[in-house]
């Protein structure tokens, strides 16, 4: 017996062994180098988009992050995502947008931040001193007055879940700049803000309006127990107030205009819901080279959309497209049993 418990444990050892080295050169083959990730030395300066920059003219746009840093309990961190912020951020700030930044308490917010995900505009928010001063100094949205404004705009991260849809301050502004004929924008966690927002008429702002946010199966798939967890979950609220969720495929971009009513569903969509911000807004965004996250989100699409053939095509035609992010679609497919979709993905990775 102790013989055959040897031979079984040397055999599962070289099966690892085996795997190991086949994924070893397996990712050699995707030449991830090829497609180096964005330097954390970023700056403005370095952004295509900002030396595009029209004249900060058109008025100012407010930013709301949460305060909220933890889930109840302390066992884990929430915060925003700087994603969301420094994307946007400077999407308006190049199209003609004086940006402020404020919080439910104030002061400084508690920021994520996913460095496998991170762009150059990301790093370059995090060394833009006056960017950083607005963040570290964000405004209590008690002291805000939404009268300056011309736009809302909701940053998502986990945290707004908690702290963003019983704040009267928040309700207060985004009501008063939409009455007044300013627009609004939310994404991913960020439309939790809007749940109790009512107009000056007492109907609720969503009651009636295509809107999208975080979706259930975005949520369960990275938190199990998110039904727990969470106080509610986004996609089943914002049905609750009566409005239309409009749901696109997990981690893609999704972006719904409803009127000066402008919401995305992830952090992917982050882009798209400034520039619809900008157009609703009355202006034609900055024109702006996708990046390679972009790119591959744009191929995804079309997977999704058409299939693998008009995915390879997609894929031929835009070869910078980011392979980590194709990969990343290919292993949430596969963790969710869909192997024929994860083989197909991986190979649009390979290129």
């Amino acid at each position: 017996m102790k013989r055959w418990i040897t031979c079984g444990l040397l055999a599962c050892a070289a099966s690892v062994l085996l795997a190991c080295v086949g994924g070893f050169f397996y990712v050699q083959t995707l030449d991830l180098d090829s497609q180096p990730l964005p330097a954390p030395t970023s700056t403005v300066a370095d952004l295509a988009l900002m030396q595009r920059a029209v004249p900060p003219t058109r008025g100012r746009v407010l930013a709301v992050v949460t305060s909220t840093a933890q889930f109840p309990g302390g066992d884990k961190k929430a915060g925003f995502e700087l994603s969301e912020l420094a994307r946007a951020y400077y999407v308006l700030q190049a199209n003609g947008y004086e940006v402020d930044i404020a919080s439910p308490q104030g002061g400084s917010p508690p920021m994520r931040l996913d460095g496998e995900d991170a762009v150059a505009a990301d790093y370059a928010f995090l060394n833009d001193a006056a960017a950083r001063r607005k963040l570290d100094g964000s405004l209590p949205l008690r002291e805000v007055d939404a009268t300056r404004y011309a736009a809302v705009y909701l940053v998502g991260g986990k945290g707004t879940m908690f702290d963003f849809p019983d704040d009267p301050d928040l309700q207060r502004i985004v009501r008063i700049v939409y009455q007044r004929g300013g627009v609004i924008g939310a994404v991913c966690h960020g439309p939790a803000g809007l749940l109790e927002v009512m107009r000056d008429d007492g109907t609720p702002l969503l009651r009636g309006r295509r809107v999208t946010g975080f979706s259930n199966a975005e949520e369960l798939f990275l938190i199990k127990d998110a039904r727990v967890r969470f106080p509610y979950l986004l996609q089943d609220r914002m049905v609750e107030k009566g409005a239309q969720f409009v749901e696109g495929p997990m981690y893609l971009d999704n972006t719904v205009v409803d009127g000066r009513l402008v919401t995305g569903q992830n952090p992917w969509s982050t882009w798209s819901t400034a520039e619809a911000m900008v157009r609703a807004l009355g202006h034609a965004p900055v024109a702006r080279a996708p990046g390679r996250d972009e790119l591959a989100v744009q191929v995804l699409a079309v997977y999704h959309r058409e299939g693998m053939e008009a995915a390879r095509a997609a894929r031929a035609a835009l070869p910078e497209a980011d392979k980590r992010l194709l990969l990343m679609h290919a292993l949430v497919a596969g963790m969710q049993g869909r192997l024929g979709e994860a083989w197909q993905l991986q190979a649009l990775a390979r290129g």
